[in-house]
């Protein structure tokens, strides 16, 4: 069926014919076989790996596990917040958060 453009007295005798439906199917065979001619075709998928499950981590790995700054212990999380209060909110006074240097108050950045 290649370059065959139907004549008029085919188009109406395929609509008497079926009513329709050979039309029909002709005309979705005409559409693709032209957007077969314009398109080119998809790259085929790359392979997937065997035995691998979609959204599963692969075999022989595991996800991470905690951050090693969860095992800190809560007295150092307060040192920590204590010093960054005294720095953000009162630079020009020495820091009292237990881990600065007492002979040193002046902190360097």
């Amino acid at each position: 069926m290649g370059d065959w453009e139907p004549d008029v007295e085919d188009v109406k005798a395929m609509r008497a014919e079926g009513g329709g439906r050979d039309l029909r199917a002709f005309m979705r065979q005409q559409i693709a076989a032209g957007k077969a001619r314009r398109e080119p075709g998809k790259p085929a998928a790359a392979p997937r790996p065997p035995g691998h499950r979609p959204g599963a981590w692969p075999t022989g790995s595991s996800p991470p596990g905690r951050p090693p700054e969860w095992d800190l212990p809560p007295a150092v999380w307060d040192a920590a917040i204590r010093h960054y209060r005294n720095t953000e909110h009162f630079p020009d006074q020495p820091c009292d958060c237990g881990n600065c240097p007492v002979d040193n108050p002046e902190e360097t950045r």
